[in-house]
């Protein structure tokens, strides 16, 4: 729906311009003028003659044919000057800034919708309305300030919400960000941002368009439209960047599993992104920061150093990365040695390299050439300069404009220095660069970067997967929590491990399972959903005394059928859940097992089906990764296995969609291997 005169108009006319610079219509004329907009500008001002020094009409009906109209006059006005310039003035292109319409309530909503047809059905494009306007090559069509930058190579950048978009710029522009367009979509009645990335994808040279985009979105109207033309753009070459706001309305909705309550719209746009390739910010610093990461060389691997004067910015830096897995890894032996003889004494070689405040020019010349060509266990590096007076911070600023454009590996500059060093910043960033000047921010920007994956691949794994079997399973199933029969078949059917385990409904049952077992057991109650909320779970069972006093006491529980026996095991408890979205599909989510899913909520999500890339990237993305890891001593458990299974489950779930809930709580995980030790899984055919 866009077209080639919204983008590139050759006549625009201003209806409602003005020239009083604090109403729309004044400031949206005065920013085109500044934009040296050269092509035919009118406007309609039934009072004017001359507007800005633009000659202006009293009457829509006696202007030029023109390409694009841009709308800044009440509501009710809209749709008789939008008929005019269809029927009279070949107007293909329309941006409304009014506002008045769908967001006022049914009468506006029904005037948008007329609006919106009209255009539509005359093949035009609509942005808006409610927004503030659209930025191109061509022509600066908003009525805010500031105007950002423009660049052919800078971000190309869609909003939902006007007044964010400018907040963006705010951050953006003391970086060094430029932008190459704006659209903003206000309330999005044609055009909305799926549409906008439909576009760039479509248009997308790499040649001529930039590769940068930005996204904020409030609602996504069709997932499967943004996921298709944000993945192809990403495997075009592309980096993109979003935020999803207003996350939190579907958080209250009654579940009866853990992954019931903890699945949204949220944790369906995270899986969304995550597929995608999109990299998901949670604010505009974030998102601005991440934008300045994808203006570098990428960052191919996950060891970083720190090249710094000043200790406490790199301990910090130091915190951020590795907390998220980036590793600041020690440098010893000769290259030790050989990065300590080209400092002042009391500077570390260590990593953070600390050159310490007295460092010159050419020594800090010395250190990034050596860590670019001489260390090959390092993948990217970001060097801390600020202005102490002792040194000529433009010359080094300098340097780092050379090592930045010549350095095979990424180069991130932290110049804190924004106020003491403000002109010779402002020399730095005219050079094309951007800037980081909080070096947690860049931390943390650069995790959300290195643990997003590369978007999905469409191909289904199904190594060792029974379709058949998982099909006959589900056919036969009753609506309801299958049985712990049903779930053990069916988790086998996706070759995924369980702990060995046996129903019991009598004392001679529970003795001969315990015979073949071993000890120790675990006992559960069959029937109740929540078990332990009926003191249903008894763990560590050592003894046939033991095991028979709790089958006895289980066996009475209210709602009980039987008891179901397992075998202990021992290690870090996980979870994996997934839960069925409208329009999204089984959304999977991740994280630390037992009561800690609850009293942590530290999850991350994916959307079925998954590859190991998307696996591997939910699980980096927790908080408790260094958990997994390992941490003080405490092994770790097997990270392939872990996503080998989230990977089976979710092609599981592409062949079962009638499943709505599961929880796999606990999975038991050690170095060698991550078992399934309680499942609940609910079937509702009904409305699949």
């Amino acid at each position: 729906m866009i077209n080639e005169k919204l983008i590139n108009p050759g006549s625009i006319v201003i209806v409602g311009g003005s020239d009083d610079f604090y109403k729309p219509g004044g400031k949206v004329l005065k920013n085109i003028l500044d934009g040296k907009f050269s092509g035919q500008l009118y406007v309609v001002n039934p009072k004017k003659d001359t507007v800005q020094g633009v000659k202006s009409y009293r009457d829509i009906n006696d202007i030029p044919e023109t390409d694009l109209a841009i709308l800044a006059i009440q509501a009710k006005l809209c749709l008789p000057v939008v008929e005019i310039l269809i029927k009279e003035k070949k107007t293909k292109a329309f941006i409304i800034i009014s506002a008045g319409f769908s967001e006022s309530g049914g009468e506006g909503r029904k005037l948008e919708k007329e609006i919106a047809d009209l255009i539509t059905n005359a093949g035009g494009s609509l942005i808006g309305p409610n927004c503030i306007g659209v930025i191109t090559q061509t022509y600066s069509g908003v009525f805010t300030t500031p105007v950002p930058k423009l660049n052919p190579k800078g971000c190309d950048f869609v909003s939902g919400s006007g007044a964010t978009a400018v907040f963006i710029f705010e951050s953006a522009m003391p970086k060094g960000l430029n932008f190459s367009s704006v659209f903003s979509v206000g309330n999005s009645a044609q055009i909305g941002v799926e549409d906008v990335l439909e576009y760039w994808d479509n248009t997308y040279d790499p040649e001529h368009s930039t590769p940068i985009k930005l996204i904020y979105v409030e609602s996504i109207q069709d997932p499967d439209k943004l996921l298709h033309h944000a993945s192809s753009l990403i495997r075009k070459g592309c980096r993109i960047a979003a935020i999803k706001a207003g996350t939190t309305e579907a958080g209250s909705r009654a579940a009866s599993s853990h992954t019931g309550a903890m699945a949204s719209s949220d944790s369906a746009v995270e899986a969304l992104f995550r597929k995608a390739g999109i990299v998901r910010c949670s604010g505009r610093e974030e998102l601005t920061t991440v934008a300045s990461v994808f203006f570098h060389k990428p960052l191919k691997g996950r060891n970083m150093a720190i090249i710094t004067h000043a200790g406490g910015p790199a301990v910090m830096l130091t915190d951020a990365l590795s907390s998220g897995g980036i590793t600041i890894p020690r440098i010893t032996g000769e290259h030790h040695d050989k990065l300590l003889a080209m400092m002042n004494p009391g500077a570390s070689a260590d990593n953070p390299i600390d050159l310490i405040a007295t460092a010159t020019n050419d020594q800090l010349n010395n250190v990034i050439e050596y860590v670019d060509k001489q260390l090959p266990v390092i993948d990217g590096m970001s060097v801390i300069f600020g202005s102490n007076g002792m040194v000529d911070i433009k010359e080094i600023y300098d340097l780092l404009h050379e090592k930045i454009n010549d350095c095979e590996k990424p180069l991130y500059p932290i110049l804190p220095s924004i106020t003491s060093s403000r002109k010779e910043l402002e020399y730095f960033l005219d050079k094309g660069h951007v800037n980081f000047p909080d070096e947690v921010v860049l931390g943390k920007a650069l995790i959300k970067v290195s643990n997003t994956p590369f978007p999905a691949k469409e191909k289904l794994f199904l190594k060792n997967i029974d379709v058949p079997r998982i099909r006959q399973i589900i056919d036969n199933a009753p609506d309801g929590y299958l049985d712990p029969e049903s779930i053990q078949q069916l988790l086998g059917a996706a070759d995924i491990p369980t702990v060995k385990e046996s129903v019991a409904t009598t004392k001679k049952d529970i003795s001969s399972i315990a015979d073949t077992f071993g000890y120790p057991l675990a006992l559960k109650v069959v029937g109740p959903v929540h078990k332990s909320d009926v003191g249903g779970v008894t763990l560590n069972i050592k003894s046939k005394t033991h095991l028979e006093a709790e089958f006895g006491r289980m066996i009475r529980i209210q709602g009980v059928k039987a008891v179901l026996v397992q075998q202990m095991l021992s290690g870090t408890e996980l979870f994996i859940g997934a839960k069925y979205e409208p329009r999204f599909g089984h959304i999977i989510l991740c994280g630390l097992g037992g009561i800690f899913v609850e009293v942590l909520g530290d999850v991350s999500s994916g959307l079925a089906p998954l590859t190991f890339d998307e696996a591997g990237s939910m699980i980096r993305s927790l908080r408790c990764y260094k958990i997994i890891r390992g941490t003080r001593g405490k092994p770790g458990i097997n990270e392939q296995k872990f996503a080998e299974i989230i990977v089976r489950l979710s092609s599981l779930l592409r062949f079962a969609t009638e499943i709505k809930e599961m929880d796999l709580n606990p999975l038991i995980g050690s170095v060698d291997a991550i078992t399934v030790v309680d499942a609940r899984i609910r079937v509702e055919k009904r409305s699949s």
